[in-house]
């Protein structure tokens, strides 16, 4: 031991030049101490203790937690209610565009049916219906009128106005 101290004494070198020459000459066998085997490591538990630690109550932590607390809620909200709006707009149109074809087809239906009727009261057609069932047209003084009086028929009238009865309470 005495000669290795005289060494390092006897070259003149001071500590950080030897500090230097050693790390090299590690890291000069590094690679052919690791040659594929690699140092196992081995996971250990650590048990520690917290049951005596307290927390201390922070009443900044605290105000800034509801703060951000109700300004979510409040976010949510907001978004929730433009939501529902959006929604029940389109449910909306939806229904008024339903409402409008729904229209459409009753006016269609409507239009054939006042076809028809056109078409079932033509004169021509009524005509033709009766001479076919073997109808003739009637003579005069053969039509007669309910609110005729049978006196009235032959002498001419004058127009009168008559006022409705009124209902009975």
């Amino acid at each position: 031991m005495a000669a290795c101290t005289t060494t390092y004494f006897e070259t003149g070198r001071g500590w950080p030049a030897r500090v230097a020459e050693r790390n090299e000459a590690l890291l000069a066998q590094q690679p052919i101490r690791r040659r594929g085997a690699r140092t196992p490591e081995i996971p250990f538990t650590k048990h520690f203790d917290n049951s005596r630690l307290i927390k201390a109550p922070d009443p900044v932590r605290v105000r800034q937690m509801r703060i951000f607390s109700a300004a979510i809620t409040a976010l949510f909200s907001l978004v929730m209610i433009y939501g529902l709006q959006h929604f029940s707009a389109i449910e909306g149109s939806y229904r008024v565009e339903s409402e409008k074809q729904m229209r459409d087809q009753l006016r269609e239906e409507n239009r054939q049916l006042r076809l028809s009727e056109a078409e079932l009261s033509e004169p021509v057609r009524i005509d033709g219906l009766a001479h076919q069932m073997g109808l003739a047209a009637p003579q005069p003084g053969q039509v007669v009128h309910p609110e005729a009086r049978p006196d009235q028929m032959s002498a001419p009238a004058l127009a009168q106005a008559t006022p409705p009865p009124s209902p009975a309470l």
